[in-house]
């Protein structure tokens, strides 16, 4: 088992290696694209552009230049923003990470409790009108766009009823957990429960469609058979076997939430996440930001697989042999 762990996270450093040079690449070293150009401004002359060249270190080989940016990244921790001088890009991402783990945290918790709640309903009543009832929420939920149903919310609860009905509601906006709990969960409420209807209809989907698979195995008519329970049958034996994919897709839901995915729930509520740092140095073509957000979502990402593929390999000894 320790050697699949290591082979497995051995190939997760492969993975986040390959993608930093990938990156580095599509931003840097892609035809007409010229960092000089965008730092110095569109009516630089040579003269300027030659000299931000050199002091950025654009004018050196490749493989020097990825070296030199891995190194204010991730060692030194002293790379700039391009647009914004002297801001530099890590301590941005640290700020944002806490607002983004926030968000994405709570909104798990409804969808996972939603999700294993209405999946667990429409699969032990199937057959009965309680089945494509439970279905149907989960099909809303599915077909509803994030950022649609968000500025919905916004709108109903920031401006057509916010001063009668929703009058407790707070202004856009996140508020840290250190000016108190309640204050904190009042800001995240309207889009944790945006973000997780979304996910929380996949789920009910996936785990109804596993529990009917799981209620007609043959391990599961022994138990009959036996005389026990529906109930605990459902919940003991059918439910603990159809949780596994749940649990196998909830660790890459997460890691590609929290890596950034949350991006147009935190754009439309007001959030100063990752996502919404992402989408501000794509307005710009910040390439530094753009450059650490981006490896920033791919270390949750990637790191989010190794883990899904640990658990799998300790629950399926036959996954490391695979």
């Amino acid at each position: 088992m320790i050697g699949y762990i290591l082979r497995r996270f051995g190939a997760a450093l492969l993975v986040l290696f390959a993608i930093s040079v990938l990156v580095f690449l599509i931003f840097f070293a892609t035809p007409g694209v010229d960092p000089a150009a965008r730092i110095a401004g569109k009516n630089a002359d040579p003269a300027t552009l030659a000299q931000v060249r050199a002091s950025f270190g654009f004018d050196k080989p490749l493989p020097v230049q990825y070296a030199l940016m891995m190194k204010h990244l991730f060692i030194s921790h002293d790379l700039t923003s391009f647009v914004n001088r002297g801001t530099l890009v890590i301590p941005q991402i640290i700020e944002a990470v806490p607002v983004t783990l926030s968000l994405v945290v709570g909104a798990a918790v409804i969808w996972m409790v939603l999700g294993v709640g209405m999946g667990t309903l429409a699969g032990a009543m199937r057959g009965t009108l309680v089945d494509p009832l439970v279905m149907l929420l989960g099909v809303f939920g599915v077909s509803l766009p994030v950022y649609w149903l968000g500025e919905v919310v916004n709108l109903i609860t920031q401006k057509q009823l916010h001063d009668s009905v929703f009058s407790w509601v707070p202004p856009l906006g996140y508020v840290p957990m250190s000016e108190g709990i309640g204050q904190w969960a009042l800001h995240l409420l309207f889009p944790w429960l945006t973000l997780a209807l979304l996910y929380a209809g996949i789920y009910a989907r996936l785990l109804r469609g596993e529990l009917i698979n799981a209620l007609n195995e043959d391990y599961v008519r022994t138990a009959r058979a036996k005389g026990l329970s529906e109930r605990r049958i459902l919940v003991k034996h059918a439910l603990r076997c159809s949780l596994i994919p749940i649990v196998s897709l909830f660790g890459l839901d997460f890691g590609a939430l929290v890596g950034g995915a949350a991006l147009l729930t935190e754009v439309v509520f007001g959030l100063p996440g990752v996502g919404k740092l992402t989408y501000q140095a794509l307005q710009n073509l910040d390439l530094p930001v753009i450059m650490g957000t981006v490896l920033y979502a791919a270390f949750f990402v990637v790191l989010a697989n190794a883990v899904v593929d640990v658990l799998y390999a300790r629950l399926d000894p036959r996954v490391r042999r695979a």
